[in-house]
């Protein structure tokens, strides 16, 4: 299986992981709708079994919830991936979450009881927000990586300033932004100085959070639950959403010359460029992990990649 190298680090992961976002349930702001606990649990164990060496996770995805289902499925396995987790999003008791890097410290601890584990391999602040609060809370994770408490370190939805501040602080081993071909803001400045300063990127959403799986028809996107976050983003409404549900037809065609659905074509799109090390791909359930497995290894070709950038240039 092929594996990379992360960053500063000594973590070779696999080209995706197993991204946790959507099992966390609903009952929270950036839920996707309801979520069957076995299922999430028979999901990430699928994952696993099929190559997959490292899951993310975050605090706030579920308001803790989907770190303690990964710690259920992971119990027991002699196998265990890597687990990446994030801080600086908490929620109060009525479920409200808000932004703060003061609390890094209880934030871990927090984390690795509900992970159920001694140590995780790699901690991020999940959003640099509030802005003035980014040295004060990488010096707290720097603290934590010398004592032990976490193997690495890392951000995620940081611009090129907020990496450049942290950095004086301490190395930064590996950025996570939003990266597909229906969102590619990062590809102008932050993913060059990415792979200038040695910072592994592991993207999340390369599938447009289920838009470019091949699943998503109009109808499906129009009637989206209102507990689900995508029925509120632009992305699946009018007029975006018609142009992007053409450009996964074309995904669907390079897919089925070899065997692949339009989601593991737009992974392997999001893996084209050497600065990405990995991409971080959700499944809920042990059959939609059936239609992401092969990006492990599947990768398109230099004709390929330009039939799709051909559509994105004409309908950008």
């Amino acid at each position: 299986m092929e594996t990379r190298q992360l960053g500063n680090s000594d973590l070779q992961i696999t080209p995706i992981g197993y991204g946790a976002w959507a099992i966390g349930g609903a009952g929270w702001e950036a839920a996707w709708g309801e979520q069957d606990d076995g299922e999430a649990i028979e999901a990430i164990q699928a994952a696993i079994d099929g190559g997959i060496n490292w899951i993310d996770t975050a605090a706030v995805y579920g308001l803790g919830h989907s770190e303690e289902l990964v710690a259920k499925a992971l119990k027991g396995r002699a196998n265990k991936p890597y687990i990446f987790t994030k801080s600086s999003k908490l929620w109060t008791e009525d479920r409200k979450v808000y932004s703060s890097l003061k609390s890094v410290r209880k934030e871990i601890e927090d984390s690795l009881r509900r992970l159920q584990t001694d140590v995780v391999d790699l901690y991020q602040i999940h959003w640099p927000n509030p802005d003035d609060e980014i040295e004060e809370g990488w010096a707290e994770m720097a603290k934590l990586k010398a004592e032990g408490k976490v193997r690495w370190i890392g951000v995620s939805n940081f611009n090129v300033s907020q990496m450049e501040r942290a950095a004086k602080i301490a190395p930064i081993t590996s950025l996570q932004p939003p990266y597909s071909l229906v969102e590619r803001k990062v590809e102008a400045e932050t993913l060059p100085y990415c792979e200038q300063h040695n910072i592994g990127v592991i993207a999340y959403s390369p599938m447009g959070a289920g838009l470019l799986t091949g699943a998503m028809t109009l109808e499906r996107a129009r009637n989206l639950p209102a507990d689900d976050w995508r029925s509120r983003s632009e992305n699946f409404r009018e007029p975006r959403l018609t142009r992007h549900l053409q450009l996964v037809d074309i995904l669907k065609a390079i897919g089925e010359k070899h065997g692949r659905t339009a989601g593991e074509v737009a992974i392997a799109w999001t893996l084209r460029l050497p600065a990405v090390t990995g991409a971080i791909v959700g499944a809920r359930s042990a059959k939609q992990v059936e239609g992401i497995i092969g990006g492990l290894e599947f990768r398109l070709s230099a004709d390929e990649i330009e039939q799709i950038e051909a559509f994105c240039r004409t309908n950008p």
